[in-house]
């Protein structure tokens, strides 16, 4: 077990909150295989990366506009997106404008995840509302400015080497979640955990500025 203390807590989205790796995964290798792609090559690089990034390293010869429009279109009608487990727990004791979600998806494929799962975050920044994708900081980097937060301040709650290093890259705290890579591929975090059961929002307390300071209790670490 061990205690982080921190004002903001930023999480990433799919494998995170929204339990839908098996759908991206699916809906990948589908579009891989229709154009003549190697499927495993793909999703090597494809978690935690804005599509549009994926599809210009793996198929630059393709609109890249118009094949992000096609896989966000086939992964915002699959069904079947759920919670992570204990997702909804601590988003939920979590105090009002304390929290954020930075995704590598686009706002319409984001807006589509969150109406699953039943999660309103105060703030969330996706690949529309930034330059540069993960591994990159920016997103992060936003969130936290759109919190009040510094970098410092803030948790990162992330299931992918390139969000584990947007995180670490301003000297956040990150938490990997191993629900998509193994713990060995999420190199420097301050724990691992198989999923956000493992995280509890254990005190509040006023924090000398508007925001208050937030005691997490991670209970599993591998």
């Amino acid at each position: 077990m061990i205690r982080l203390t921190c004002k903001a807590v930023l999480f990433d989205l799919d494998g995170v909150l929204a339990d839908s790796t098996a759908i991206v995964d699916r809906v990948w290798r589908e579009w891989a295989v229709e154009r003549d792609l190697d499927g495993d090559a793909v999703m090597s690089i494809a978690h935690g990366r804005p599509a549009a990034e994926v599809i210009a390293a793996v198929a630059p010869q393709l609109s890249v506009e118009a094949e992000v429009r096609e896989l966000e279109r086939r992964e915002a009608d699959a069904p079947g997106v759920v919670p992570i487990a204990g997702a909804m727990r601590l988003v939920a004791s979590l105090p009002e404008r304390s929290w954020a979600v930075v995704t590598s998806g686009t706002s319409p494929l984001a807006t589509s995840r969150l109406r699953a799962i039943r999660a309103t975050p105060g703030v969330l920044v996706t690949a529309d509302d930034v330059r540069a994708g993960k591994p990159n900081p920016e997103g992060y980097l936003r969130a936290a400015g759109s919190l009040g937060a510094s970098p410092t301040e803030c948790v990162v709650i992330e299931d992918s080497p390139a969000g584990v290093e947007a995180g670490r890259a301003e000297g956040m705290t990150v938490i990997g979640v191993t629900t998509t890579f193994p713990a060995s591929s999420l190199a420097g975090v301050a724990a691992h955990v198989k999923s956000l059961e493992a995280v509890i929002l254990e005190s509040v307390a006023p924090g000398g500025d508007c925001l208050p300071l937030l005691t997490l209790r991670v209970d599993e670490v591998g």
